[in-house]
């Protein structure tokens, strides 16, 4: 059994901000699998055939908590849990697989290396960088850009495609496809 984890900040005021991209995934996923989320863990749950999915209702920082009784509850191991996460040092549009590592600042990556460890593989979804770097909490907490907008909905599509590969053929093929700017 999998885990997907998509991390983000709860509330209607996030939910179109960059920094909760990582919950657009999941609730496509949700959406093309036909499941309902429920609360349980401190979080939105949802059970399919294909993974348990979970979106962390707590704030950012404190999403590992969530992901933490998911895999103690349903017994899942870290190396079969994807996070799927907004990443500032890849450009808008731009996905990559990535097992395991560090948090590189991300304080979702960060509660939730603190909680399971390093080994769970990550879906870096690219929102791109400002050029000032004191605009970073203003950038992943402001919405997308007009043309960002029109290409958001591809974006999210090749990330729900990706987790979909990780899970089906495994990391090392879904790297091998989705890490290459084709």
């Amino acid at each position: 059994m999998w885990l997907v984890v998509g991390l983000g900040n709860p509330g209607s005021e996030y939910s179109s901000h960059r920094h909760n991209i990582g919950f657009m995934v999941v609730d496509e996923l949700a959406r093309k699998w036909r499941a309902s989320f429920r609360s349980k863990f401190g979080a939105e749950v949802a059970a399919t055939t294909h993974a348990i999915l979970l979106k962390p209702q707590e704030y950012m920082n404190l999403s590992g908590r969530a992901v933490a009784e998911a895999i103690h509850f349903y017994k899942i191991e870290p190396e079969q849990t994807v996070v799927v996460h907004d990443e500032l040092d890849h450009e808008f549009t731009k996905l990559r697989v990535k097992v395991g590592g560090g948090h590189g600042g991300h304080n979702g990556l960060r509660s939730v290396v603190e909680t399971i460890g390093a080994d769970f593989l990550r879906i870096r979804c690219g929102i791109g960088k400002p050029a000032n770097k004191e605009q970073v909490t203003f950038h992943v907490l402001s919405g997308f850009d007009k043309e960002e907008k029109k290409n958001l909905p591809l974006v999210i599509g090749r990330a729900v495609s990706a987790v979909e590969l990780v899970i089906e053929r495994g990391a090392t093929v879904a790297m091998n496809q989705v890490n290459t700017d084709k």
